[in-house]
């Protein structure tokens, strides 16, 4: 049996939420999907997350929830983050550190899925501890019966998360990218049974600068001169990757990339 799960790409703001809303709408019943994974570290004006938005993700239809590097920056979301059994911070960040490891959803059919999140650092403000370190840490206190395991790597470096994959091939299903909001077009299986992606783009508005105001951003790129980069509204597109996962095994089966531009969800890799 094979178990069919989305993870979502950064949602950016209150365009992205929307296309998040309209996008699993129309793809979760179309394709039969169990799972929803979603990193909402840019969901608040572009960054962050408030208990508010999370409620309303969680009510657009996700089922498990990652963050990044902004993930305190809406202080309000630390209780939040300590008490929900859907959202997740960086494994990898001091364990002192507000917020939970891993999650695990249980789908209608019965199967249990755990995320992992973990953010790089190379290129990141923020300090985290060795990703790699934290995810084999992890990996040996997961439940034995928990065969599917997602992992978003939260990264700016492409050869952090390459080499993340190469380290989890085998040893979960997926590992998926996030942070730099351009999607990728490297999707595949690894060798070992792990589906793989560097980045699954952002769910936001693509008439954009990474889901910003265009002329704000590139006048201040022009000047120097820092400004607010308001959130952008137009061509908002939820984009993700889909994959199916054997039950038995946890190894992935296929693996698509998928947008949805407001009218319609497609697969769009080749």
């Amino acid at each position: 049996m094979v178990l069919n799960l989305l993870c979502v790409g950064d949602v950016v703001g209150a365009p992205g939420r929307q296309a998040l809303r309209d996008g699993l709408t129309a793809l979760v019943p179309q394709r039969g999907i169990e799972c929803v994974v979603v990193n909402a570290e840019n969901a608040a004006s572009g960054s962050g997350l408030t208990p508010a938005l999370y409620d309303k993700i969680v009510a657009a239809g996700a089922h498990l929830i990652t963050l990044g590097d902004h993930l305190y920056r809406r202080r309000e979301v630390i209780p939040l983050l300590e008490t929900s059994e859907r959202i997740v911070r960086p494994a990898n960040l001091p364990a002192t550190a507000p917020g939970r490891e891993f999650a695990v959803h249980q789908t209608p059919s019965g199967h249990r899925v755990a995320v992992i999140s973990l953010l790089g650092r190379m290129f990141m403000r923020m300090q985290a501890n060795c990703p790699f370190a934290a995810v084999d840490r992890l990996l040996r206190t997961l439940p034995s019966d928990i065969k599917i395991i997602v992992v978003d790597v939260h990264a700016e470096a492409t050869s952090e998360k390459v080499a993340m994959g190469w380290h989890l091939d085998g040893r979960v299903s997926v590992v998926f990218g996030t942070h730099t909001h351009i999607p990728t077009a490297d999707e595949r299986i690894l060798p070992k049974g792990t589906a793989y992606i560097t980045d699954v783009g952002m769910t936001g508005p693509y008439d954009s600068v990474l889901g910003r105001d265009k002329a704000r951003v590139i006048g201040s790129m022009m000047t120097s001169v820092p400004c607010k980069f308001d959130v952008a509204t137009d061509d908002a597109r939820m984009n993700g990757v889909l994959v199916a996962v054997d039950t038995a095994t946890g190894k992935a089966a296929s693996v698509e990339r998928v947008r949805f531009n407001g009218t319609s969800a497609r697969t769009v890799s080749a």
